[in-house]
C-alpha cells in the first residue's frame, strides 16, 4: 500500500503538468479576442491593442503559460477580467459551494444505490429484481438536466415543497442551504443510481451463488445472516470502484444542474468564464478541477485496495 501511495504521488507532478499544458492549450483555442470582449465592440483598435499588452496577450504562448503556472503553483492567480475580484477568492469560494451540493449528492448516492443493487441481487431473477434493473437503465439514460426540469416542475412549482432555486439567503443556516440543495442533488442522484446499482446487483448476483454462501447455507445460516456476512462485503468492493467513476461524473454533471437550479457554484463560474472569455477564471477552474479530478481518483484507488485484501496482498508482494 505504501509502495502504490509512493508512486501515484511520485507521479502527481508530471499528471499536473500535463493537465496544465491541456487547460492552457484549451483555453488558448478559444474563439475571439479577449481584450475586445472586455472593452466592447465599439472600442478603437488602439484602445484594444493597448489593452491586449497590458495583459501580456502580446507576449509568445510559451513565456505566458510558464508564467501563468508559476503563479498558479505560488498561489497568484490574477484578477478576474469580468467580475474585477482575485481569482483565487472567487474560485475557491465557488469550489466549496459545489462541493457542498457534490457531497449531499453523494451521501444521498451510496445508501440508496447499495440498498436497491443489494435488493436486485438478492432477488435476481424475480420481478422486484427486473424492476429496479429497468427502473435504474431508465434513469440512467435521461440527461441530469432533463430530471431536473422534472423535479423543479413537480416538486417546487406544482407541489411547492421546495425552493426553485438552489440560491439559500445570504447567512442562512446550514440547514437551510441544504434544503435548497435537495433537488439538484436529486437531479444528480437518479442519474447515477442506475450504474452504481448495477455493479451491486452484479457482485452480489456472484456472491449469492458462490460455493461459500452456498456452504453457509447447509451450516443453518440464515440468508439474512449470510447477506450479511458475505455478500455485503463482496458487493462493497466493485461499488466503491462505481462511486469513484460517478463522482468523477458529477463534476461534468455540476455544470447543467448549477444552472438550471440557478446555483453560484463553479460549474456556473466555468462555463461563465468561457462564454465572456475571461481566462485567468477560466484557467483557475479548469485547474482547480483538474486536481480535484486527480484526488478522487486516488481516494477510489486507495479505498478498492483497502477493502480488498486481494490487492492490498498484490501491492505488499510487488
Amino acid at each position: 500500500m505504501r509502495r502504490f501511495l509512493l508512486r501515484r504521488l511520485a507521479a502527481t507532478p508530471l499528471t499536473l503538468l500535463a493537465v496544465s499544458v491541456l487547460v492552457f492549450t484549451a483555453t488558448e483555442l478559444i474563439p475571439g479576442d479577449v481584450a475586445r470582449t472586455i472593452l466592447g465592440r465599439e472600442a478603437s483598435d488602439a484602445t484594444v491593442a493597448r489593452l491586449r499588452i497590458q495583459l501580456g496577450l502580446d507576449r509568445p504562448v510559451a513565456t505566458r503559460y510558464a508564467d501563468w503556472l508559476e503563479g498558479f503553483v505560488t498561489g497568484r492567480w490574477g484578477d478576474s477580467t469580468l467580475l474585477r475580484v482575485p481569482v483565487r477568492d472567487l474560485v475557491l469560494t465557488r469550489l466549496g459551494d459545489s462541493l457542498l451540493l457534490g457531497a449531499l449528492a453523494f451521501v444521498l448516492l451510496v445508501p440508496v444505490a447499495l440498498t436497491l443493487g443489494l435488493v436486485a441481487g438478492v432477488n435476481h431473477d424475480h420481478p422486484v429484481d427486473r424492476i429496479l434493473s429497468v427502473s435504474g437503465l431508465t434513469l440512467g439514460a435521461i440527461p441530469e438536466f432533463v430530471t431536473g426540469v422534472i423535479l423543479l416542475v413537480v416538486f417546487a412549482v406544482k407541489l411547492r415543497w421546495f425552493p426553485a432555486s438552489a440560491q439559500a439567503p445570504e447567512g442562512a443556516a446550514l440547514a437551510t442551504r441544504l434544503g435548497h440543495l435537495l433537488l439538484p442533488a436529486l437531479s444528480l442522484v437518479l442519474l447515477c443510481t442506475g450504474y452504481v446499482a448495477r455493479h451491486v446487483r452484479a457482485s452480489t448476483v456472484a456472491a449469492v451463488e458462490s460455493p461459500y454462501a452456498r456452504a453457509t447455507e447447509l451450516r443453518g445460516f440464515t440468508r439474512g445472516q449470510m447477506v450479511r456476512r458475505h455478500v455485503l462485503r463482496n458487493s462493497t468492493i466493485p461499488a466503491t470502484s462505481a462511486l469513484g467513476v460517478q463522482l468523477q461524473f458529477l463534476l461534468g454533471g455540476l455544470v447543467a444542474v448549477e444552472l438550471l437550479f440557478n446555483y453560484p457554484g463553479i460549474g456556473a463560474l466555468l462555463l461563465q468564464s468561457a462564454t465572456e472569455k475571461d481566462l485567468p477564471t477560466l484557467q483557475a477552474s479548469a485547474m482547480v478541477l483538474g486536481v480535484l479530478y486527480m484526488l478522487i481518483v486516488l481516494a477510489a484507488d486507495v479505498a478498492y485496495r483497502l477493502l480488498d485484501p486481494r490487492i492490498r496482498l498484490g501491492a505488499v508482494a510487488s
